[in-house]
Protein backbone atom coordinates (compact mmCIF):
# COMPACT_ATOMS: atom_id res chain seq x y z
CA UNK A 1 0.00 0.00 0.00
CA UNK A 2 1.35 3.60 -0.82
CA UNK A 3 1.48 5.61 2.29
CA UNK A 4 -0.08 8.82 1.13
CA UNK A 5 2.31 12.33 1.76
CA UNK A 6 2.93 14.10 4.45
CA UNK A 7 1.75 17.91 3.83
CA UNK A 8 4.82 19.26 6.83
CA UNK A 9 7.75 17.23 7.82
CA UNK A 10 9.22 19.08 10.45
CA UNK A 11 13.19 18.35 11.10
CA UNK A 12 14.37 19.18 14.77
CA UNK A 13 12.50 18.56 17.70
CA UNK A 14 13.49 21.23 20.11
CA UNK A 15 11.07 23.47 21.17
CA UNK A 16 10.61 25.49 17.83
CA UNK A 17 10.50 22.24 15.98
CA UNK A 18 7.59 20.87 18.44
CA UNK A 19 5.74 24.42 18.76
CA UNK A 20 5.56 23.91 14.53
CA UNK A 21 4.62 20.28 14.11
CA UNK A 22 1.79 20.64 17.18
CA UNK A 23 0.36 24.15 15.54
CA UNK A 24 0.57 22.46 12.18
CA UNK A 25 -1.19 19.47 13.50
CA UNK A 26 -4.26 21.60 15.26
CA UNK A 27 -4.55 23.45 11.89
CA UNK A 28 -5.66 19.80 9.87
CA UNK A 29 -1.92 19.16 8.08
CA UNK A 30 -0.59 15.98 8.13
CA UNK A 31 2.82 16.34 10.08
CA UNK A 32 5.66 13.77 10.94
CA UNK A 33 8.18 15.65 13.32
CA UNK A 34 11.70 13.93 13.09
CA UNK A 35 14.30 14.41 15.93
CA UNK A 36 17.82 13.10 15.61
CA UNK A 37 18.40 12.40 18.99
CA UNK A 38 15.75 13.38 21.93
CA UNK A 39 13.11 15.82 22.25
CA UNK A 40 14.75 19.23 24.02
CA UNK A 41 18.39 17.51 23.56
CA UNK A 42 20.10 20.56 22.54
CA UNK A 43 19.77 24.24 23.36
CA UNK A 44 15.94 23.43 24.36
CA UNK A 45 17.32 22.62 27.84
CA UNK A 46 20.11 24.16 27.88
CA UNK A 47 18.14 27.66 28.53
CA UNK A 48 18.38 29.96 31.53
CA UNK A 49 14.62 28.48 32.10
CA UNK A 50 13.04 31.76 31.82
CA UNK A 51 10.01 33.25 30.00
CA UNK A 52 11.00 37.09 29.99
CA UNK A 53 10.38 40.03 27.71
CA UNK A 54 14.19 40.47 27.49
CA UNK A 55 14.62 43.93 29.58
CA UNK A 56 18.76 44.45 28.12
CA UNK A 57 17.17 43.71 24.51
CA UNK A 58 15.79 47.42 25.28
CA UNK A 59 19.54 48.75 24.88
CA UNK A 60 19.29 47.40 21.19
CA UNK A 61 16.65 48.97 20.39
CA UNK A 62 14.70 45.50 20.30
CA UNK A 63 11.64 46.93 20.92
CA UNK A 64 8.90 44.42 18.53
CA UNK A 65 10.81 41.61 20.12
CA UNK A 66 10.77 42.65 23.95
CA UNK A 67 6.66 43.81 23.24
CA UNK A 68 5.77 39.96 21.81
CA UNK A 69 7.78 38.46 24.34
CA UNK A 70 6.08 40.63 27.17
CA UNK A 71 3.04 39.51 26.03
CA UNK A 72 3.66 35.66 25.30
CA UNK A 73 4.17 35.57 28.91
CA UNK A 74 0.50 35.67 30.19
CA UNK A 75 -0.19 33.09 27.06
CA UNK A 76 1.98 30.59 28.37
CA UNK A 77 1.43 30.83 32.06
CA UNK A 78 -2.15 29.91 31.00
CA UNK A 79 -1.19 27.52 28.66
CA UNK A 80 0.45 25.39 31.28
CA UNK A 81 0.88 27.38 34.52
CA UNK A 82 2.04 23.90 36.20
CA UNK A 83 5.38 24.49 34.72
CA UNK A 84 5.39 27.98 34.20
CA UNK A 85 5.03 30.50 37.00
CA UNK A 86 5.61 33.89 38.17
CA UNK A 87 9.83 34.81 39.57
CA UNK A 88 10.32 38.16 41.00
CA UNK A 89 13.52 39.63 39.91
CA UNK A 90 15.58 42.01 41.96
CA UNK A 91 18.51 44.29 40.21
CA UNK A 92 20.96 45.73 42.75
CA UNK A 93 22.25 49.07 41.82
CA UNK A 94 25.70 48.46 41.45
CA UNK A 95 28.03 52.23 41.23
CA UNK A 96 30.31 52.50 38.03
CA UNK A 97 27.77 50.59 35.83
CA UNK A 98 24.10 51.58 34.09
CA UNK A 99 22.94 54.90 36.18
CA UNK A 100 19.83 54.19 38.13
CA UNK A 101 18.25 56.98 36.08
CA UNK A 102 18.54 54.64 33.42
CA UNK A 103 17.34 51.40 34.82
CA UNK A 104 14.11 52.88 36.35
CA UNK A 105 13.43 54.30 32.79
CA UNK A 106 13.72 50.77 31.11
CA UNK A 107 12.05 49.33 34.49
CA UNK A 108 8.96 51.99 33.39
CA UNK A 109 8.96 50.91 29.51
CA UNK A 110 9.18 47.33 30.14
CA UNK A 111 5.99 47.50 32.28
CA UNK A 112 4.34 49.23 29.81
CA UNK A 113 5.22 47.99 26.29
CA UNK A 114 2.76 45.58 26.50
CA UNK A 115 -0.49 44.64 28.97
CA UNK A 116 0.07 43.35 32.24
CA UNK A 117 -3.23 40.91 33.96
CA UNK A 118 -1.13 38.60 36.36
CA UNK A 119 2.07 39.62 36.68
CA UNK A 120 3.16 42.92 39.17
CA UNK A 121 5.05 46.25 38.30
CA UNK A 122 8.85 47.44 39.10
CA UNK A 123 9.48 49.05 41.94
CA UNK A 124 12.68 50.44 43.42
CA UNK A 125 13.99 48.67 47.06
CA UNK A 126 16.03 49.85 49.87
CA UNK A 127 18.08 46.70 49.93
CA UNK A 128 19.22 47.83 53.16
CA UNK A 129 15.76 47.36 54.74
CA UNK A 130 13.93 44.73 52.15
CA UNK A 131 14.53 41.00 52.69
CA UNK A 132 15.71 40.84 49.20
CA UNK A 133 18.97 42.49 50.16
CA UNK A 134 19.54 39.61 53.08
CA UNK A 135 21.73 37.32 50.65
CA UNK A 136 23.36 40.70 48.94
CA UNK A 137 27.24 41.78 50.11
CA UNK A 138 27.44 45.14 51.94
CA UNK A 139 27.42 47.77 49.58
CA UNK A 140 24.67 47.40 47.95
CA UNK A 141 21.98 50.08 49.58
CA UNK A 142 19.58 50.85 46.55
CA UNK A 143 17.88 48.13 43.69
CA UNK A 144 14.57 47.41 41.64
CA UNK A 145 12.38 44.62 41.40
CA UNK A 146 10.45 43.54 38.20
CA UNK A 147 8.57 40.75 37.24
CA UNK A 148 9.21 38.13 35.03
CA UNK A 149 8.24 34.48 34.51
CA UNK A 150 10.09 30.50 35.04
CA UNK A 151 9.66 27.58 33.08
CA UNK A 152 10.59 23.91 32.72
CA UNK A 153 12.30 24.60 29.44
CA UNK A 154 13.00 20.90 28.44
CA UNK A 155 9.20 19.69 29.71
CA UNK A 156 7.86 22.73 27.49
CA UNK A 157 9.23 20.82 24.87
CA UNK A 158 7.73 17.47 25.32
CA UNK A 159 4.23 19.28 26.23
CA UNK A 160 4.65 20.77 22.55
CA UNK A 161 5.21 17.28 21.11
CA UNK A 162 2.53 15.50 23.28
CA UNK A 163 0.33 18.20 21.82
CA UNK A 164 1.30 17.58 18.19
CA UNK A 165 0.70 14.03 18.52
CA UNK A 166 -2.91 14.50 20.62
CA UNK A 167 -3.42 16.21 17.21
CA UNK A 168 -2.37 13.67 15.36
CA UNK A 169 1.39 14.56 14.02
CA UNK A 170 3.97 11.56 14.09
CA UNK A 171 6.88 12.33 16.43
CA UNK A 172 9.78 9.98 15.56
CA UNK A 173 12.57 10.37 17.96
CA UNK A 174 16.37 8.90 17.75
CA UNK A 175 15.08 9.89 13.67
CA UNK A 176 17.95 11.67 12.11
CA UNK A 177 17.49 13.16 8.67
CA UNK A 178 20.06 11.72 6.24
CA UNK A 179 19.29 12.98 2.63
CA UNK A 180 16.87 15.28 1.04
CA UNK A 181 15.82 15.23 -2.32
CA UNK A 182 12.92 16.77 -4.87
CA UNK A 183 10.59 14.70 -6.92
CA UNK A 184 8.22 16.47 -9.00
CA UNK A 185 5.74 18.38 -6.49
CA UNK A 186 6.99 16.78 -3.48
CA UNK A 187 10.22 15.94 -1.05
CA UNK A 188 12.01 13.18 -0.79
CA UNK A 189 12.86 12.44 2.60
CA UNK A 190 15.24 10.22 3.61
CA UNK A 191 15.60 8.92 7.84
CA UNK A 192 17.77 6.39 9.96
CA UNK A 193 15.97 4.41 12.22
CA UNK A 194 17.61 2.39 14.85
CA UNK A 195 20.43 1.77 11.70
CA UNK A 196 17.13 1.64 9.24
CA UNK A 197 16.96 3.66 6.13
CA UNK A 198 13.40 4.68 5.39
CA UNK A 199 11.83 7.71 2.96
CA UNK A 200 8.92 9.34 3.33
CA UNK A 201 7.11 12.23 1.10
CA UNK A 202 6.23 15.40 1.69
CA UNK A 203 5.10 18.67 0.23
CA UNK A 204 7.00 21.19 2.46
CA UNK A 205 9.71 20.99 4.96
CA UNK A 206 10.52 22.84 8.05
CA UNK A 207 14.46 23.11 9.29
CA UNK A 208 14.12 23.81 12.58
CA UNK A 209 17.42 21.98 13.50
CA UNK A 210 18.49 24.89 15.66
CA UNK A 211 22.30 24.51 16.09
CA UNK A 212 21.93 21.93 13.46
CA UNK A 213 20.40 24.12 10.71
CA UNK A 214 22.91 25.09 8.49
CA UNK A 215 24.18 21.34 8.21
CA UNK A 216 20.10 20.35 7.10
CA UNK A 217 20.23 23.04 4.93
CA UNK A 218 22.64 21.68 2.96
CA UNK A 219 21.44 18.66 2.49
CA UNK A 220 19.04 20.63 0.24
CA UNK A 221 22.02 22.57 -1.64
CA UNK A 222 21.23 21.60 -5.42
CA UNK A 223 17.54 21.32 -4.79
CA UNK A 224 17.07 24.95 -3.77
CA UNK A 225 18.16 27.55 -5.65
CA UNK A 226 19.03 29.61 -2.37
CA UNK A 227 22.17 29.18 -0.70
CA UNK A 228 21.71 27.55 3.03
CA UNK A 229 20.78 30.52 5.91
CA UNK A 230 23.88 32.13 7.78
CA UNK A 231 23.53 31.17 11.40
CA UNK A 232 26.55 32.12 14.46
CA UNK A 233 26.70 29.88 17.00
CA UNK A 234 26.74 31.79 21.12
CA UNK A 235 27.46 29.77 23.88
CA UNK A 236 26.23 29.71 26.60
CA UNK A 237 26.80 28.00 30.36
CA UNK A 238 25.60 27.88 33.50
CA UNK A 239 26.74 26.69 36.71
CA UNK A 240 24.38 25.46 39.65
CA UNK A 241 25.23 25.37 43.23
CA UNK A 242 23.01 24.59 46.59
CA UNK A 243 20.72 27.50 47.62
CA UNK A 244 22.34 30.76 48.04
CA UNK A 245 21.11 31.42 51.94
CA UNK A 246 18.01 34.17 51.35
CA UNK A 247 18.02 33.91 47.73
CA UNK A 248 14.59 32.76 47.09
CA UNK A 249 14.06 35.76 44.55
CA UNK A 250 15.67 35.36 41.09
CA UNK A 251 18.49 38.09 41.08
CA UNK A 252 19.70 40.10 37.69
CA UNK A 253 23.78 41.12 38.00
CA UNK A 254 25.49 44.46 36.14
CA UNK A 255 28.66 42.75 34.73
CA UNK A 256 31.55 45.59 34.14
CA UNK A 257 31.85 44.24 30.62
CA UNK A 258 27.61 45.43 30.02
CA UNK A 259 26.51 41.97 30.39
CA UNK A 260 24.06 40.67 32.85
CA UNK A 261 24.00 37.06 35.12
CA UNK A 262 21.02 35.78 36.65
CA UNK A 263 20.82 33.50 39.65
CA UNK A 264 17.90 31.99 39.65
CA UNK A 265 15.93 29.91 42.52
CA UNK A 266 16.34 26.39 40.82
CA UNK A 267 14.35 22.90 42.10
CA UNK A 268 13.81 24.07 45.49
CA UNK A 269 17.55 23.60 46.83
CA UNK A 270 20.01 25.19 44.49
CA UNK A 271 20.88 28.31 42.66
CA UNK A 272 21.10 28.50 39.05
CA UNK A 273 23.53 31.19 37.82
CA UNK A 274 24.07 32.22 34.15
CA UNK A 275 25.07 32.45 31.53
CA UNK A 276 27.70 33.91 29.32
CA UNK A 277 27.48 34.72 25.59
CA UNK A 278 30.56 33.39 23.72
CA UNK A 279 31.47 32.49 20.26
CA UNK A 280 31.06 29.25 19.37
CA UNK A 281 32.63 27.53 16.37
CA UNK A 282 32.93 23.67 17.19
CA UNK A 283 30.44 20.78 17.06
CA UNK A 284 27.25 21.92 18.72
CA UNK A 285 27.39 18.49 20.28
CA UNK A 286 30.70 18.80 22.16
CA UNK A 287 29.71 22.15 24.06
CA UNK A 288 30.79 22.18 27.61
CA UNK A 289 30.96 24.66 30.43
CA UNK A 290 34.78 25.63 30.42
CA UNK A 291 37.19 26.53 33.61
CA UNK A 292 36.84 30.22 31.99
CA UNK A 293 33.27 30.40 32.26
CA UNK A 294 32.63 28.62 35.93
CA UNK A 295 35.68 31.73 36.82
CA UNK A 296 33.18 34.41 34.76
CA UNK A 297 29.86 33.42 36.46
CA UNK A 298 31.34 32.65 40.02
CA UNK A 299 33.29 35.63 39.70
CA UNK A 300 29.68 37.67 38.89
CA UNK A 301 28.08 36.08 41.91
CA UNK A 302 30.92 36.63 44.03
CA UNK A 303 30.90 40.52 43.65
CA UNK A 304 27.32 40.36 44.87
CA UNK A 305 26.19 37.46 47.44
CA UNK A 306 27.31 37.70 51.05
CA UNK A 307 27.94 33.83 50.55
CA UNK A 308 31.18 32.99 48.84
CA UNK A 309 31.42 30.38 45.88
CA UNK A 310 34.21 28.40 44.64
CA UNK A 311 34.28 25.93 41.92
CA UNK A 312 33.99 22.81 44.72
CA UNK A 313 30.33 24.40 45.09
CA UNK A 314 29.34 23.28 41.88
CA UNK A 315 26.77 20.43 41.97
CA UNK A 316 26.03 20.98 37.92
CA UNK A 317 26.92 22.37 34.46
CA UNK A 318 25.31 22.53 31.83
CA UNK A 319 26.25 24.77 28.06
CA UNK A 320 24.14 25.20 25.41
CA UNK A 321 24.24 26.79 21.66
CA UNK A 322 21.92 29.60 20.66
CA UNK A 323 21.68 29.37 16.66
CA UNK A 324 21.38 32.77 15.98
CA UNK A 325 20.92 35.05 12.23
CA UNK A 326 24.52 36.42 11.29
CA UNK A 327 23.77 39.93 11.24
CA UNK A 328 27.83 40.63 11.69
CA UNK A 329 28.06 41.73 15.16
CA UNK A 330 31.65 42.23 16.45
CA UNK A 331 30.00 41.59 20.44
CA UNK A 332 28.03 38.22 20.86
CA UNK A 333 25.47 39.75 23.16
CA UNK A 334 24.29 42.17 20.55
CA UNK A 335 23.45 39.20 18.46
CA UNK A 336 19.65 39.16 17.95
CA UNK A 337 17.62 37.31 19.74
CA UNK A 338 14.60 37.68 17.05
CA UNK A 339 13.50 34.88 14.47
CA UNK A 340 14.31 34.79 10.91
CA UNK A 341 12.57 32.66 8.78
CA UNK A 342 13.94 32.44 5.23
CA UNK A 343 11.33 30.51 3.06
CA UNK A 344 12.30 29.00 -0.64
CA UNK A 345 10.42 27.87 -3.26
CA UNK A 346 11.67 28.54 -6.37
CA UNK A 347 12.96 25.28 -7.30
CA UNK A 348 10.03 23.11 -6.05
CA UNK A 349 8.49 22.32 -3.10
CA UNK A 350 8.53 24.24 -0.21
CA UNK A 351 11.53 24.47 2.23
CA UNK A 352 11.06 26.85 5.42
CA UNK A 353 14.43 27.15 7.17
CA UNK A 354 13.84 28.42 10.48
CA UNK A 355 16.90 30.56 12.64
CA UNK A 356 17.38 32.38 15.93
CA UNK A 357 14.39 32.85 18.38
CA UNK A 358 14.00 32.42 22.08
CA UNK A 359 11.69 30.30 24.14
CA UNK A 360 9.84 32.96 25.26
CA UNK A 361 8.37 33.72 21.51
CA UNK A 362 8.00 29.57 20.16
CA UNK A 363 4.35 29.84 19.39
CA UNK A 364 4.61 32.94 17.71
CA UNK A 365 7.50 31.49 15.53
CA UNK A 366 4.93 28.63 15.04
CA UNK A 367 2.24 31.16 14.11
CA UNK A 368 4.53 33.03 11.97
CA UNK A 369 6.23 29.94 10.17
CA UNK A 370 2.48 28.63 9.29
CA UNK A 371 1.38 32.16 7.72
CA UNK A 372 4.68 32.03 5.40
CA UNK A 373 3.39 28.46 4.30
CA UNK A 374 -0.39 28.96 4.33
CA UNK A 375 -0.63 30.11 0.52
CA UNK A 376 1.02 27.15 0.05
CA UNK A 377 -0.68 24.26 2.23
CA UNK A 378 -4.62 24.97 3.02
CA UNK A 379 -4.88 24.62 6.32
CA UNK A 380 -7.44 25.71 9.59
CA UNK A 381 -6.58 28.67 11.32
CA UNK A 382 -4.36 29.53 14.30
CA UNK A 383 -5.62 27.88 17.80
CA UNK A 384 -2.61 27.96 19.69
CA UNK A 385 -3.04 30.81 21.80
CA UNK A 386 -6.02 30.03 24.14
CA UNK A 387 -5.55 26.13 24.03
CA UNK A 388 -3.63 25.01 27.65
CA UNK A 389 -1.09 22.42 26.41
CA UNK A 390 -1.28 18.50 27.43
CA UNK A 391 -1.53 18.32 31.58
CA UNK A 392 -2.55 22.34 31.89
CA UNK A 393 -6.07 22.34 31.89
CA UNK A 394 -6.78 23.29 35.78
CA UNK A 395 -9.94 24.66 34.89
CA UNK A 396 -11.81 28.06 36.14
CA UNK A 397 -9.97 27.24 39.85
CA UNK A 398 -6.55 27.39 38.87
CA UNK A 399 -3.76 25.21 39.34
CA UNK A 400 -3.85 25.78 43.21
CA UNK A 401 -7.27 24.61 43.40
CA UNK A 402 -6.70 21.09 41.54
CA UNK A 403 -3.98 20.63 42.99
CA UNK A 404 -6.31 21.02 46.75
CA UNK A 405 -8.64 18.70 44.86
CA UNK A 406 -5.82 16.43 44.06
CA UNK A 407 -4.54 15.97 47.56
CA UNK A 408 -8.03 15.40 48.91
CA UNK A 409 -8.83 12.37 46.27
CA UNK A 410 -5.28 10.47 46.93
CA UNK A 411 -5.01 10.93 50.60
CA UNK A 412 -2.05 7.90 50.78
CA UNK A 413 0.16 10.42 49.46
CA UNK A 414 1.92 13.10 51.08
CA UNK A 415 1.60 16.49 49.71
CA UNK A 416 5.06 16.93 48.86
CA UNK A 417 4.85 13.56 46.56
CA UNK A 418 1.70 14.60 45.12
CA UNK A 419 3.28 18.19 44.57
CA UNK A 420 6.45 17.27 42.81
CA UNK A 421 4.64 15.35 40.20
CA UNK A 422 1.67 17.40 39.67
CA UNK A 423 4.66 20.53 38.64
CA UNK A 424 5.69 17.50 36.05
CA UNK A 425 2.69 16.50 34.79
CA UNK A 426 0.11 18.40 35.39
CA UNK A 427 -3.14 17.02 35.31
CA UNK A 428 -1.88 13.99 33.53
CA UNK A 429 -0.79 13.57 37.44
CA UNK A 430 -4.06 11.08 37.45
CA UNK A 431 -2.88 8.90 34.09
CA UNK A 432 0.23 8.00 35.92
CA UNK A 433 -1.10 7.09 39.09
CA UNK A 434 -3.37 5.08 37.41
CA UNK A 435 -5.52 2.99 40.83
CA UNK A 436 -2.24 3.58 42.76
CA UNK A 437 -3.55 3.86 46.65
CA UNK A 438 0.03 4.93 47.75
CA UNK A 439 3.76 5.64 47.00
CA UNK A 440 4.45 1.54 47.35
CA UNK A 441 1.95 0.99 44.26
CA UNK A 442 4.10 2.66 42.13
CA UNK A 443 6.98 0.22 42.41
CA UNK A 444 10.27 0.61 43.27
CA UNK A 445 11.74 3.98 44.80
CA UNK A 446 14.77 4.36 42.06
CA UNK A 447 16.50 6.76 43.98
CA UNK A 448 15.77 10.40 44.30
CA UNK A 449 11.77 9.75 44.87
CA UNK A 450 11.98 8.30 41.22
CA UNK A 451 9.14 5.33 40.98
CA UNK A 452 9.63 2.50 38.16
CA UNK A 453 5.93 3.20 37.50
CA UNK A 454 7.23 7.34 36.73
CA UNK A 455 10.12 5.84 34.21
CA UNK A 456 7.61 3.47 32.23
CA UNK A 457 5.48 6.49 31.85
CA UNK A 458 7.58 8.52 30.36
CA UNK A 459 9.09 5.43 28.25
CA UNK A 460 5.87 4.81 27.16
CA UNK A 461 4.23 8.34 27.03
CA UNK A 462 7.13 11.02 26.32
CA UNK A 463 9.39 9.16 24.34
CA UNK A 464 12.21 8.85 27.11
CA UNK A 465 14.84 6.24 25.94
CA UNK A 466 18.05 6.65 27.82
CA UNK A 467 18.44 7.25 31.64
CA UNK A 468 19.73 10.91 30.81
CA UNK A 469 15.91 11.59 28.77
CA UNK A 470 14.28 10.73 32.31
CA UNK A 471 16.79 12.25 35.12
CA UNK A 472 17.81 15.61 33.01
CA UNK A 473 15.25 16.36 30.49
CA UNK A 474 11.98 14.84 31.92
CA UNK A 475 12.86 15.44 35.42
CA UNK A 476 15.79 16.78 37.31
CA UNK A 477 16.59 13.72 39.17
CA UNK A 478 19.48 13.34 39.34
CA UNK A 479 20.35 16.35 40.53
CA UNK A 480 18.73 15.29 44.44
CA UNK A 481 21.25 12.40 44.79
CA UNK A 482 25.06 12.70 45.84
CA UNK A 483 26.90 12.95 42.66
CA UNK A 484 28.39 9.36 43.49
CA UNK A 485 25.20 7.69 43.45
CA UNK A 486 24.18 8.71 39.95
CA UNK A 487 26.12 5.90 37.75
CA UNK A 488 24.16 3.87 39.78
CA UNK A 489 21.13 5.56 39.46
CA UNK A 490 20.97 6.10 35.77
CA UNK A 491 21.75 2.19 35.59
CA UNK A 492 18.59 1.37 37.75
CA UNK A 493 16.53 3.65 35.27
CA UNK A 494 18.20 2.66 32.11
CA UNK A 495 16.70 -1.37 33.01
CA UNK A 496 13.98 0.04 33.74
CA UNK A 497 13.73 1.65 30.23
CA UNK A 498 14.96 -1.59 28.75
CA UNK A 499 12.34 -3.32 29.92
CA UNK A 500 9.25 -1.68 28.95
Amino acid sequence: MTIPPYDLVVIGGGINGTGIAADAAGRGLRVLLAEAEDLAGGTSSASSKLIHGGLRYLEHYAFRLVRESLAEREVLMAKAPHIIWPLRFVLPHAPGMRPALVLRAGLFLYDHLSPRRSLGGSQSLDLKQNEAGRPLANGFGRGFSYWDCWVDDARLVVLNALAARQKGAEVWTGTPVTALAVEGPLWRVTLNSGGTSRTVAARAIVNAGGPWVAEIARLALGKCSSPPPKVRLIKGSHIVVPRIAGADDAYIFQNADGRVVFALPFEAAFTLIGTTDTAYGGDPRDCRVTDGDQRYLLAAANRYFRTPLSPADIVWQFAGVRPLEDDGSDNPSAVSRDYHLELQTAAGPPLLHVVGGKITTYRRLAEAALDKLAPLLPMGPAWTATAPLPGGNFGEGGYATWCEGLVARRPGFSRSDLARLTRRYGTRVDDLLGEARDTADLGTDLGGHLSRREVEFLKREEWAVNADDVLWRRTKTALHVASHDREGLAARVQAVLDAV
